[in-house]
């Protein structure tokens, strides 16, 4: 593996250093560093760990018109993630190690960031019966995420059931906080604009209710829950209380909640319909507040790539979600870096080492320091730039974003000391 200096590259601390990798880590940081194979100058520009995202949709098996594993990890990549957790809701479902592991090996193969699969709670995502859990966990994917998401696990035995059995092995259910039966054919967050719409109201009872219910059940069993893109004020305060009393949850928000509201559904575009749905600015700087915190955890992208067809119809007929990969990091750097609302040391917390921890990916979110894996990603914290939905990596074009002035650019990301996107653009290069 090629030797790699980065050249006059800031760290968080304001500290102007050179960096030195070779074979796949950090092994010198100093001044005046001797030449390396590849040298990249990075005057003016900020070093960070890797970002690890806890919710990626990646489409494979099934779904490869929408996406593939190798496409959305170019996408990552794009956006300087060097691991992604790629969510069950394929077809067939992740519900088995020889799906879970399929995923594995296409992530392996593509060699451009870490692909981590998530492994469905119950058969089929049909919350009837357990999945095989213990067989994921055991499986060369060595799975320790579970979820059902996109659907809910509204069944409060089969829920606990499964919080008691991924404690056996550390592992976390990451839940989708939606009471299907407050949702019934629901198209938007519940309110006036729904109302004036004529859109069927999504309320956020339906979350709240669930969150609640699951924070008590892990509590009393003494296991580890992940709350899914929180979106409500309400999730927030829940999610307060359960921490003031020590209990053992994570949560994690989407960028597109942290600057989106219920108010671009007038212009009753499809590329705005996501699930959960966008809400009140209220909601949004009570989100934001929270992340601020620590109340909320991590951001997750939710990236959930869909073909043009299945957005370029009716508001009713299309479906849930929007892409996100390329574009979470200057989201969070315009709504909370920006704004004062958080520091870079948070921003590092929230994008890379906390969800690293949750998720137990323990080869990223290091320290920036000797003998660390080189996972890492170099941004311009001052760049200004226009999304062009033309212009992404993903296989799907249903960015909420496009047209979009944004700040904080992503220049280049190293995996495992390859580099893979450099001065914006793919490089071609895998970790082999």
């Amino acid at each position: 593996m090629s030797s790699i200096i980065l050249r006059s590259v800031s760290l968080v601390s304001e500290q102007i250093v050179d960096l030195l990798i070779t074979d796949g880590r950090i092994t010198a940081i100093g001044r005046d560093l001797p030449s390396a194979e590849i040298e990249i100058n990075c005057e003016g520009l900020l070093l960070l760990p890797g970002f690890v995202d806890l919710h990626t949709h990646l489409r494979e098996p099934g779904k490869e018109n929408a996406e593939t594993v190798l496409t959305g990890s170019q996408s990552a990549v794009r956006g300087g993630f060097t691991a992604i957790s790629a969510m069950a809701n394929t077809f067939p479902v992740a519900d088995t190690a020889g799906v879970v592991e399929q995923v594995w090996r296409l992530g392996k193969s593509a060699g451009l960031c870490d692909v981590y699969p998530i492994g469905a709670v119950s058969e089929g995502l049909e919350g009837n019966k357990l999945a095989e859990i213990g067989a994921m966990a055991d499986s060369i994917a060595n799975v320790r995420i579970f979820s059902d998401d996109g659907k809910c696990v509204s069944d409060p035995l089969l829920m606990r059931r499964a919080l008691e059995y991924v404690k056996r092995f550390g592992g976390v259910i990451a839940q989708h906080a939606q009471d299907p039966r407050l949702t019934i054919n629901a198209q938007m967050n519940e309110g006036s604009t729904a109302s004036e719409l004529g859109l069927t109201g999504w309320p956020a009872v339906a979350e709240e209710s669930i969150i609640a219910r699951d924070i008590l059940l892990a509590n009393t069993v003494s296991s580890r829950l992940h709350i899914c893109h929180v979106s409500t004020k309400g999730s927030v305060e829940i999610l307060r209380w359960a921490k003031s009393q020590g209990m053992n949850v994570t949560a994690e928000v989407t960028p597109h909640h942290l600057i989106l509201t219920e108010e671009l559904a007038k212009s009753y575009d499809p590329i705005f319909k996501v699930n959960p749905p966008l809400r009140t600015q209220e909601d949004v700087i009570a989100l934001r507040e929270a992340l601020a915190d620590g109340i909320i955890d991590v951001v997750a992208t939710d990236h959930a790539p869909h073909p043009q067809e299945d957005k370029d119809c009716e508001w009713s007929a299309a479906a849930f979600g929007m892409v996100g990969l390329e574009t979470a990091f200057s989201i969070l750097v315009t709504t909370m870096i920006e704004t004062g609302l958080m520091g870079w040391d948070r921003m590092i917390e929230v994008l890379s080492t906390a969800p690293a921890k949750i998720a137990g990916y323990s080869d990223q979110g290091q320290s920036i320091e000797v003998g660390a894996f080189a996972n890492l990603v170099i941004v311009d914290p001052k760049a200004e730039w226009v999304v062009d939905r033309e212009m992404m990596a993903s296989k799907s074009r249903n960015t909420p974003f496009h047209g979009m002035s944004l700040r904080g650019e992503v220049v280049h990301t190293i995996y495992r000391g390859a580099v893979v996107l450099q001065d914006r653009k793919l490089t071609g290069a895998v970790h082999g």
